[in-house]
């Protein structure tokens, strides 16, 4: 299974928002990090904003942080967030299917399965857990699932 571009990117932007919980990105700041199209990053900033992944402010001080903590954020979910507009096949999409053998296709329901093993699979793991590391002068995330402080 091959992830599109705008979840790849989708993933980059919330692993680095996952380093510096407290710290709210900009665009221009993930796009010159990542080298990648401001206005790419933007289109994804905005489709993970509606969908309440993120929360923006406009301004000076502003950018984006997340609405959600990371440890609350499965992989598979955002995956299929990111994603829910690109069928992995063409007889999945919202559109009339030019397919010739629907009729008579037993490889959909093979497909349909292992869609939803893959991201089961990946409900596993949390934005937490692929978090990038915090940069010099960042306050990297508590980590989780520790015992009480020893005294």
């Amino acid at each position: 299974m091959r992830l599109t571009s705008f979840t790849d990117y989708g993933l980059r932007m919330l692993m680095r928002m996952a380093s510096a919980p407290e710290r709210a990105f900009s665009t221009a700041d993930l796009s010159a990090e990542f080298n990648l199209s401001r206005n790419h990053l933007s289109k994804i900033m905005q489709h993970l904003s509606r969908a309440g992944i993120v929360s923006t402010r406009r301004g000076g001080g502003g950018g984006a942080v997340l609405a959600i903590p990371a440890q609350d954020l499965r992989l598979g979910r955002l995956i299929a967030l990111l994603e829910e507009d690109q069928p992995i096949v063409e007889c999945f999409g919202p559109s009339p299917s030019k397919c010739t053998i629907l009729g008579q296709c037993r490889l959909k329901s093979r497909l349909r399965s292992a869609e939803r093993a893959f991201l089961a699979d990946l409900d596993h793991t949390t934005l937490a857990d692929i978090a990038l590391p915090a940069r010099n002068g960042e306050i990297a995330p508590a980590p989780l699932n520790e015992g009480p402080a020893a005294t």
